[in-house]
Order: structure tokens, then sequence, then C-alpha cells
């Protein structure tokens, strides 16, 4: 063998003795990180376990290995159950993504209505109602307010009379008529003067009609009685 094929092999000899000894070392790196990693995890596990038997202890005349595995039981009858109800929890999600947008334009709406009846003054009446309402209250006693609820049939009722067609009918014809009166009384009014009025039958009328007037507000429906 020639000298220069005997270097060349003795040099693939050292290159591959160089990836060995590489190799060696790698894994004998690799086995020291594992083994550091394995005492790390060996430390911090034994501080868990320390710390579970301490927060255990706590609990441990509350817990009983019974109860667990009883509710182990439990969860697996009941995998069913629970599967149905995350779905339906996952339903629920998927329906209040699919109603946000609904929801924002129902929000608008009610936005605009407000705005609308604001501008129309409901807001300015309202607040004007609850000062009316507070007037009544620093007005009127609870007395007053107790008669008012004792009588409220009797001032319904007058109230429902007064709204008869053939009530504000009259009523319309006396403001009418109140309205268009121009009566000049003289000054010295005589008795001849009244007794020649007393012939026309418009005034005879008028005086039938105060009379029959004052005996309906007399009679006994009104509360008034003849003393004997």
């Amino acid at each position: 063998m020639s000298d220069d094929a005997l270097a060349a092999r003795l040099e693939a000899i050292e290159s591959k003795l160089d990836f060995i000894t590489e190799y060696i070392e790698a894994e004998r790196r690799h086995r020291r990180e594992m083994q550091e990693l394995k005492d790390d995890l060996a430390l911090v596990g034994k501080d868990l376990f320390q710390a579970a038997v301490v927060e255990l202890d706590e609990v441990a005349e509350h817990f009983d290995s019974k109860d667990l595995l009883s509710l182990l039981k439990k969860l697996l009858r009941n995998t069913r159950h629970l599967n149905r109800m995350l779905d339906q929890m996952s339903s629920t999600a998927d329906l209040f993504e699919d109603m946000k947008p609904i929801g924002k334009q129902m929000f608008q709406e009610l936005l605009e209505t407000l705005n609308e009846l604001d501008r129309k003054g409901y807001f300015t009446f309202f607040r004007e109602m609850t000062g009316v309402l507070d007037t009544i209250v620093t007005s009127y006693s609870v007395d007053d307010v107790r008669a008012l609820r004792e009588n409220i049939v009797s001032i319904l009722n007058t109230v429902k009379s007064m709204t008869q067609p053939d009530m504000l009918s009259s009523i319309n014809n006396a403001a009418g008529f109140f309205r268009k009166m121009d009566i000049a009384v003289q000054k010295d009014v005589s008795l001849t003067m009244l007794i020649r009025q007393m012939g026309d039958p418009e005034v005879r009328r008028g005086i039938y009609f105060l009379l029959q007037f004052a005996k309906s507000m007399a009679g006994p429906q009104n509360g008034l009685t003849t003393p004997r």
C-alpha cells in the first residue's frame, strides 16, 4: 500500500473517530440535561406533593374517598346529560351570536322612538305631570285621600251623569247663553215693572224652571230634609 493511500485511510479513520467522539459527547450532554431535568422535576414534584398534602389535610375531615368515587360514578352515569347540556350551551352561544345584529337593530329603533317621543314633548309632559302629582301630594292630607276613596263612586256617577249627551248639550247651551247674555239692569226697578214682566210667557217659564230646580236641589236625594 502506498503512502498516499495509507494517509487517506488514516484521515478517514480520524474523521469517523471525530464523528463518534462528537456523538458520544452529545449523548453525554443530553443525558446530563435529562438528569438535571429529572432532578428539577423531582424537586418541583416534591414541593407540589408537600403542598397538596398540606392543602388536603385542611379538607381531610370534609372529604372521603367514597365521596370521590360516588362523584365519579354520577359523572359516568350522567355523561349523556352533560354532553346534551354542553350541546345546548353551544347552541345558546350560537343563538346569541345570531341575535346580536337583531338586538343592535332593535336598540337603534328604540333610540329613534325615544328621540321621536322627546321631540314631540312626551318627556316634558311627564315631567310636568310629576310636578302636578307632587302638588297634589303636598296639598292634600291622608284624610282627604281617604275621603276621596270613600266617595269615589258618587264622584264618578256625577261625572258620568254630566257626560251624558243631553247634559252636555244643556251645559253647552247655558255656556253659550252666558257668553251672549247682555242684560242691562236699571237702578230703579219698580213693582209695576216686575208685574208687567210677569205677563211674558218666557219670564214665567224661567221662574218655573228656577222653582223646579230649587225643589230638586232640596229633595231627599241630595241629603236635604224638610225640618219638622
